[in-house]
């Protein structure tokens, strides 16, 4: 057999598209318009993203606002907050119910998720230790794949199936990630395995803290910023990458298991659920060249740097600035900025915050004078999140499935969603720019000529 090179030389020439024929066929790459807003595909009442106005067909900048079945998240939080309780089991119930509860309602939907955080009998010895991963969101796709095995109805679509579906993998989704996490460690970092059982009477945040740590202790502002961060990721309109996912393969009437699963490897990306990870890199690297973190002139060089692509990964970009939707704020990084800074206090880590909050205000000023752009931008909630999780000793490759432990409320309320009102499958059009050819018979063929491109007519 050839070389590689031979091949990857030929995809290469036969898979590039002249972009000039994006703009001559009006074609919106990445589903966007030219001015940056999305292109409408669909209805949801579940979740909206608001970041911007138009007026008289002119984007205008606003203040960010995240909205749960038209409730602000900010209030969601602070609602939990003024009664000293956990708030991601009552933003399930919303982003499911299309309500919020009574305090009944909540208790008995709590326990019903607490009783359903056990895996099926022997599928952690079967399906996790017997099959570990270097990556934990692999993992964890696979194993939402191989639940599919354990279900007595695995593809009945019918809402209420699916609803016991979506509710169990909502309960699991904690423990699978934390079991996948300890067989890595053990089979590939070659430490002692150890496996707590979930306690059905924890919440979701108590319950990650507990499952990852070997002594299962954590304090309690440890796990209200973590429930925090588990509120602020649950959902983020239908139009995000991995939600979309999920609606596209619901809308073709598969099962819950292959939907859930299409989200988990969307969110893997590092352009959607490993930002944070990103982050945490640039963080590191400007820390190991900034000697004075206060001194604001010398990071806005090492952010300047940066940005002109001279330092860190020389992408041009600092990573955890801007967003696709959020202009002036985003409510997530606001928030999680906020609960943040005691956090740091707790963890005698008040330097690196203050480093955060720096680097938060210099970066869209540094944004404009070397981009020379108007665009306003501002910091997204992954600039914070791998902040948190870091101080709170949770290791970098859980990042992401934290991520999935919360959007996965998301993902099965836009499922039933459009189980519910979708009723066809998503089939958008793809126009082909690729000329006419003859076919030659196998003896007349001969190899393309050196500089012939598919441009070439």
């Amino acid at each position: 057999m050839s070389g590689p090179k031979e091949y990857i030389s030929k995809i290469i020439s036969n898979d590039l598209i002249d972009p000039s024929l994006y703009s001559r066929f009006n074609v919106k790459r990445g589903l966007r318009n030219a001015d940056g807003t999305g292109v409408l595909v669909g209805l949801t009442r579940i979740g909206d993203v608001h970041g911007y106005i138009i007026d008289e067909g002119e984007k205008i900048p606003v203040e960010g606002k995240l909205y749960y079945r038209g409730i602000d998240v900010e209030d969601i939080v602070r609602g939990a907050g003024a009664d000293n309780r956990f708030g991601f089991e009552e933003t399930v119930y919303l982003l499911m119910f299309g309500a919020l509860p009574t305090k009944a309602q909540l208790e008995k939907f709590s326990a019903l998720i607490g009783d359903c955080r056990e895996l099926p009998k022997n599928f952690a010895e079967d399906s996790i230790m017997k099959a570990p991963s270097r990556d934990i969101m692999n993992k964890m796709a696979r194993s939402v794949l191989t639940l599919y095995s354990y279900d007595d109805d695995p593809d009945n679509n019918s809402p209420e199936n699916v609803l016991r579906q979506c509710l169990e993998l909502i309960a699991r989704f904690p423990t699978i990630a934390a079991y996948s996490y300890m067989a890595k460690k053990h089979y590939y970092d070659h430490e002692s395995l150890i496996i707590h059982l979930p306690a059905p009477s924890c919440q979701s945040a108590e319950t990650i803290l507990s499952l990852i740590r070997p002594d299962q202790q954590y304090t309690r502002l440890e796990a209200e910023i973590l429930d925090l961060a588990l509120v602020l990721h649950a959902e983020h309109g239908g139009g995000n990458n991995s939600t979309f996912a999920v609606h596209l393969l619901s809308s073709a009437d598969t099962d819950t298991f292959a939907a859930i699963t299409a989200g988990i490897n969307s969110l893997k990306g590092f352009k959607h659920g490993g930002a944070n990870i990103k982050v945490m890199g640039m963080m590191e690297d400007i820390k190991g060249h900034v000697k004075k973190w206060d001194d604001e002139g010398e990071v806005a060089d090492y952010l300047s740097r940066i940005l002109r692509g001279e330092a860190y990964d020389g992408s041009g970009l600092i990573y955890g600035q801007g967003h696709a939707v959020y202009t002036l704020s985003d409510p997530r990084a606001v928030l999680l900025r906020d609960k943040a800074a005691l956090l740091a206090e707790e963890k005698n880590l008040t330097g690196e915050y203050k480093l955060f909050r720096l680097i938060e205000r210099l970066s869209p000023g540094i944004f404009k004078k070397i981009k020379d752009s108007d665009k306003d931008i501002c910091s997204n909630v992954d600039f914070y999140s791998g902040f948190v999780y870091s101080m709170m000793g949770i290791p970098r490759e859980l990042f992401t499935p934290l991520f999935a432990v919360s959007r996965i409320a998301g993902w099965c309320a836009h499922r039933l969603e459009e189980i519910v009102s979708g009723g066809r499958i998503i089939r958008p059009a793809y126009k082909c720019v690729q000329p006419r050819l003859q076919y030659v018979p196998l003896d007349e063929r001969q190899p393309p000529k050196l500089g012939d491109s598919p441009f070439n007519n």
